[in-house]
């Protein structure tokens, strides 16, 4: 079959399934459909979708954001085909801000940027060209951040072939916009800007001081912080610390709080003298009350008699300034940035005031010393709002974050972790940051910039020579600072920044936190991420939300660093050290919209790469950073955590932990210094349940293990009807398969000789427990408890992360072994899986691929696998297979329900992606070489896959 008819047969297969019969088999790449925003996707990630594919696309659009073409840049950069956005005035909606950001994609990009001439320009299409095809998408979504991720939206998709009535009605209507229009200029957005009047805001400006207000009024996140710190008090707390997120409004929290409570006095403890006049603005405005209410304790200032003291903890720690406040004094005292409190500073002062309530306010209680925050304020933390949290009840700024890979030398060289001052300060390496921020930076406003470098000398050279160059036609204005300047030149240098005498400010640590500048809408990150802490601390510093900044773009300039893997970590919020967990949500990133509310992530395709990289290189779950997460846990919890905590506090995989030695009582030994009371015997059961069932990747052994300790004896008919029950597909082959697990059953040698004895037995039609583990049970509280751990735990992360009503989850990673149990074969079966294994019996077939294989592989192996499209593979049979041996007539008759693993190179160990199921689209008998030369005969096919995997996904494999 020809190429023309192939696609006409696809695309006929898919107007069948759209408009006719949704149970056609159709390739689903042409289907009709709505494209709204919620349900696991949105706008934009359709058109992204469309993107990818075409080679030509046409945006006729009325109203665009900045913001949206920020979202949409790194993809737009990537496209290499023609495109054309049509827009206009109408209304004044779009911004000078948002026609710079398009004159930008036409001077940078090369994209044909038109204003149309009609007085109510309204249209919201998109339409895409790609060989015989035009796809388009039309309806409620115009070009703004909103409308691609979070708004209610109407549209529809349609696609048609090229030379229908549809596509030449599209294309007579693009050559009439394109004829109604005119080319962008930088004149005519100069004439606009100079006639623009922004709109009226149709509601107040976001901010989480709700300032502007009669009475401030706490947000929908401020209200239930408020409740559960009242809550707490009701119950006798005396201390209690609130986690919130940069930019969340901590301080209008506490003093919301204050009121609430109204003590009689209090005191507000911080760390530095600069934030005490804001800190007192707040509280006025939140309180009320004349000025002689509120006093400050400083160098300067000793009003410690008023009801509302402010003090620094420099002055407030003096003995003659101690010594002389009565510790009953204040009802009330708040610790600012309560993650500094572990100095004897703070020990001395908190030690000595007896306040009826101690609030602790931080936004990273994670700390690398050996201080335990949540110790000194009795484990209790009634509330937490993490950066995910605050980004999708927009109470921060939105940012664009871009990956762009660190200059590449013109001696073909990379910077690396270890690299000299002359490296990083080379011209090159300057040329290249300036294309970049200029590629990437907000084109239509002054930038207001953080730029965090390696080192001092670094951010010093760098600075003067961005100085001797321009960007935009604009001299650069930049200024190094260090730990070396005094408090007062730093001040006077923000302030410049702020009033826009300055463009960028070059640091290395010392805006990591305790600096407010809200109206930053540029962090520059020029060196490697070496902690997801410190990562976030210099993020944050760009996400407060200030009068008129849309969002704030993030630049990461990417080297070839061995600690790339702590970027994933540090964006999306992922401690779980589980490498599947961080390539999942990188390429979620790829396909759009990995982040909660109107922020994005993006990477140009080496940075991903380098990333990808890291994260297959580095061994996360590394016996030091288990301890760190394992003590970080403990101290969080205030006793060992159990599985269930990491689970609760998204945390380290609580698989990761159960399987990283014999079962997680183990590692906690290992790790934390903690004794176990597991008996050897014990010991085997807990690990037999720890790797066999917890790690499982489905509930039918879990269900069988809660069965059998509720009642010790279990009919397989009450085991079938307690997988229904959970909405689980339970075939007696799939319940004889989690039988054999617990029962240690159909296992090879090796496993038999590690576990010793399973847990169960089989009499007939009914499974019960053994004598042997029963003993055990009644004898160790230990075993029950770590057991009960494990079970809880494993329901929650079995049905948050597998399909219930399928045996594999596409997306998901499966080894040789868990195949071989969930298809109902033995546990030996996983060493005979060569390639692939046909169960003609069961009517299934498993195969498992490596993509990029080594260059020693053995040339009889070496099959030329490939993904070819997102929903398509060339595979190919064993050798000295034809069209006519009986492996092969099982899957081309159709009669064989393949199930298709792939792995990208063997770095991933056991490990492979599950594609989901496939058909065998076409087969012809052809041949290979082996070491020798011999052709060997094998069979070449075409897969098709059930579904198309994601464009992340895709990408990274391919």
């Amino acid at each position: 079959m020809n190429d023309s008819a192939d696609w006409s047969e696809q695309f006929s297969s898919d107007l069948h399934y759209g408009y006719l019969n949704v149970e056609v088999a159709a390739p689903l790449h042409h289907v009709p459909g709505l494209v709204l925003n919620g349900d696991g996707t949105t706008v934009e990630h359709t058109l992204l979708e469309e993107l990818r594919r075409c080679e030509r696309f046409i945006f006729s659009v009325a109203f665009i954001s900045p913001g949206a073409i920020a979202q949409l840049k790194q993809h737009l950069i990537d496209f290499d085909g023609h495109g054309t956005v049509i827009t206009s005035d109408y209304l004044a909606f779009n911004s000078p801000h948002a026609f710079a950001e398009l004159l930008a994609l036409k001077t940078q990009l090369g994209f044909d940027v038109r204003i149309h001439h009609s007085q109510a320009f309204h249209p919201k299409g998109y339409v895409f060209e790609s060989g015989p095809s035009l796809t388009a998408v039309i309806g409620s979504s115009n070009l703004t951040s909103a409308a691609l991720s979070s708004n209610h939206e109407w549209n529809l998709k349609v696609s048609a072939a090229r030379g229908s009535h549809l596509a030449q009605q599209f294309e007579e209507l693009v050559g009439r916009e394109v004829s109604s229009s005119t080319p962008l200029t930088a004149e005519w957005i100069a004439e606009y800007a100079s006639r623009y009047v922004p709109p009226p805001p149709r509601a107040a400006v976001r901010t989480p001081l709700g300032v502007g207000a009669e009475r401030i009024q706490p947000n929908a996140m401020q209200q239930d912080a408020l409740l559960a710190l009242s809550l707490a008090r009701a119950e006798g707390a005396e201390r209690a610390i609130i986690i919130s997120a940069t930019g969340t409004g901590k301080t209008i929290l506490s003093a919301l709080d204050v009121r609430a409570a109204a003590p009689g006095r209090l005191l507000f403890i911080v760390h530095r003298e600069q934030i005490l006049d804001r800190t007192i603005a707040s509280y006025q405005h939140v309180l009320g009350g004349s000025d002689s209410d509120y006093g400050k304790l400083t160098g300067r200032y000793k009003q410690a008699d008023r009801r509302y003291v402010f003090a620094t903890i420099q002055t407030l720690s003096q003995p003659q300034v101690l010594d002389g406040i009565d510790p009953d004094a204040f009802d009330y005292v708040i610790v600012d940035e309560a993650h500094r409190a572990g100095g004897p500073t703070y020990r001395r002062v908190l030690d000595t005031l007896k306040p009826r309530f101690l609030l602790g306010m931080t936004a990273t209680p994670e700390r690398t010393d050996a201080f335990n925050v949540f110790e000194l304020f009795d484990y209790n933390v009634p509330y937490e709002i993490r950066l995910h949290d605050a980004l999708e009840a927009e109470m921060l700024s939105p940012f664009h974050y871009y990956g762009v890979a660190d200059v590449a030398f013109d001696d073909g060289t990379v910077l690396t972790a270890e690299a000299e001052l002359n490296r990083l300060i080379n011209p090159e390496r300057i040329e290249h940051l300036i294309a970049k921020l200029d590629l990437y930076g907000q084109a239509g406003t002054q930038p207001c910039g953080l730029i965090f470098c390696s080192r001092k000398e670094e951010a010093q050279a760098l600075s003067a020579a961005l100085n001797a160059r321009s960007l935009r036609g604009r001299a650069l204005r930049t200024v190094a600072l260090t730990s070396d300047d005094s408090i007062e030149h730093r001040e006077q240098r923000v302030a410049e920044l702020e009033r826009g005498e300055l463009d960028y400010l070059l640091t290395v640590d010392i805006f990591n936190e305790g600096v407010d500048i809200p109206s930053v809408n540029q962090v520059v990150m020029l060196r490697q991420t070496q902690s997801a802490i410190v990562f976030v601390q210099q993020l944050g510093r760009g996400l407060r939300l200030a009068t008129g900044k849309d969002y704030l773009v993030v630049i990461d300039f990417i080297g070839n660093y061995a600690n790339n893997y702590l970027i994933p970590i540090a964006l999306f919020g992922d401690q779980t050290l589980n490498k599947e967990s961080l390539r999942e949500k990188l390429n979620e990133a790829v396909d759009g919209g990995s982040l909660p509310g109107l922020s994005s992530v993006s990477f140009d395709e080496l940075s991903r790469d380098r990333v990808l990289r890291s994260i297959t290189e580095n061994r996360l779950d590394s016996m030091s950073n288990l301890k760190l997460a394992m003590t970080a846990m403990r101290d969080r919890v205030g006793r060992v955590p159990t599985l269930g905590d990491f689970h609760r506090f998204k945390s380290v995989d609580p698989v990761l932990l159960a399987t990283r030695e014999e079962h997680y009582p183990e590692l906690a030994r290992r790790l934390l210094r903690v004794e176990t009371t597991l008996s050897p015997r014990a010991s085997r059961y807990l690990a037999l349940l720890s790797h066999e069932v917890l790690a499982a990747k489905r509930l039918h052994e879990l269900v069988l293990l809660e069965l059998l300790l509720d009642r010790e004896v279990v009919t397989r008919s009450e085991l079938t009807a307690g997988i229904a029950t959970r909405g689980m597909l339970g075939s007696d082959t799939q319940v004889e398969s989690a039988i054999d697990t617990l029962a240690l059953r159909r296992y090879p040698q090796a496993d038999q000789k590690r576990y010793v004895d399973g847990i169960a037995e089989v009499a007939g039609s009914r499974v019960r427990l053994t004598q042997e583990f029963l003993t055990e049970w009644a004898d160790s509280p230990a075993l029950v408890a770590a057991t009960h751990d494990l079970v809880t735990t494993g329901f929650a992360l079995i049905a948050e992360r597998y399909a219930p009503d399928e045996p594999f989850t596409a997306g998901m990673q499966y080894s040789r072994r868990d195949a071989a149990r969930i298809l109902g074969w033995s546990r030996s079966t996983a060493s005979t899986i060569y390639g692939y294994k046909v169960d003609e019996d069961l009517g299934v077939c498993a195969a498992f691929s490596t993509l990029h294989k080594a260059h020693d592989v053995d040339a009889r192996t070496a099959y030329e696998d490939e993904l070819l499209d997102p929903q398509t593979m060339r595979w190919f049979s064993k050798n000295n297979r034809t069209l006519e041996s009986k492996d092969v007539r099982a899957l081309t008759s159709g009669a064989t329900t393949l199930h298709v693993f792939v792995q990208r190179d063997g770095a991933e160990g056991a490990d492979h992606y599950y594609l989901g199921k496939a058909a065998v689209s076409e087969a012809i008998d052809t041949s290979m070489p082996d070491d020798s030369g011999k052709r060997l005969p094998v069979v070449r096919m075409h897969i098709r896959l059930e579904r198309p995997l994601s464009e992340g996904l895709f990408d990274y494999l391919a």
